[in-house]
């Protein structure tokens, strides 16, 4: 199916102006984030073409369980991107999203990420939905105490690169992101479920949707009668059921939507 074009924006400032009138015409709105809202502010995509998983193979969660080397090199590569994670703040589509949630229209935000980043924007922790997890901290998957990364790292370090288990209960330690193989949590997308189907716009923001479940919320979203919006470089599955479609920089089309 070909898109109209008045469905796909023809640049940033058609993009804006539009969103503009989408935006005064709601009183709900939700915003699902992937990788893309994420690439200015240094962290890398995973796996969009040239991504992390398309130069390395992911470790299944299975693998990680099973496996002091794959629990030990799952570790060294989250160190060794720890100057990309460590270093990164919120971009400008991060701060247009807080800047919306802070206006009362926004009951929070659904990612797909891990960074942290719509926490540091401004949106209440408690309003960000982590569908995938996070990976600024680690959990025992047995006992689910909570560690923070540089304890972690000094542990591994101290141990020649060995993964550390978790002194409560010998359980092992992981970035708290879920893994490939690994089920998603129920808690987040129960959560996800109701913001989807309470609002009246839906934002898909820097996401290929194709990642399920996680890809059904937009989906959802214009099955329950919400119009759906759908910001990413590189076209979707979903650009035929959207209402608005834009292929522009996120940065630039949400910028102007950033207040004090």
């Amino acid at each position: 199916m070909t898109r109209s074009h008045d469905t796909v924006a023809p640049d940033v400032k058609t993009a804006v102006a539009r969103l503009r009138d989408l935006f005064d015409a709601s009183e709900v709105v939700v915003s699902f984030t992937g990788a893309g809202i994420s690439t200015e502010c240094g962290i890398p995509d995973f796996r969009s073409p040239g991504g992390i998983w398309t130069k390395m193979r992911p470790i299944d969660f299975s693998d990680f369980i099973a496996s002091q080397a794959a629990r030990d090199e799952s570790w060294r590569r989250r160190f060794a991107m720890e100057a990309e994670f460590g270093r990164a703040t919120p971009g400008r589509g991060h701060r247009a999203l807080a800047s919306l949630y802070r206006t009362g229209r926004s009951p929070g935000v659904v990612t797909q990420n891990i960074d942290n980043l719509h926490q540091a924007s401004g949106v209440a922790p408690d309003h960000v939905v982590e569908l995938h997890g996070n990976t600024t901290y680690a959990l025992c998957l047995d006992c689910a105490a909570r560690y923070e990364l540089p304890w972690v790292k000094q542990r591994f370090d101290a141990e020649g690169g060995r993964a550390p288990s978790c002194p409560s209960c010998g359980g092992h330690i992981k970035t708290a992101t879920v893994s490939f193989g690994q089920a998603m949590p129920e808690g987040p997308m129960r959560r996800a479920e109701e913001m989807t189907r309470a609002c009246d716009l839906f934002l898909a923001i820097g996401s290929s949707l194709v990642v399920w479940p996680a890809a059904g919320f937009p989906l959802m979203a214009k099955r329950n009668g919400a119009r759906l919006v759908i910001i990413n470089r590189e076209p979707t599955d979903f650009d035929d059921m959207a209402d608005l479609v834009v292929r522009e920089d996120i940065g630039a089309v949400l910028e102007p939507f950033i207040t004090a």
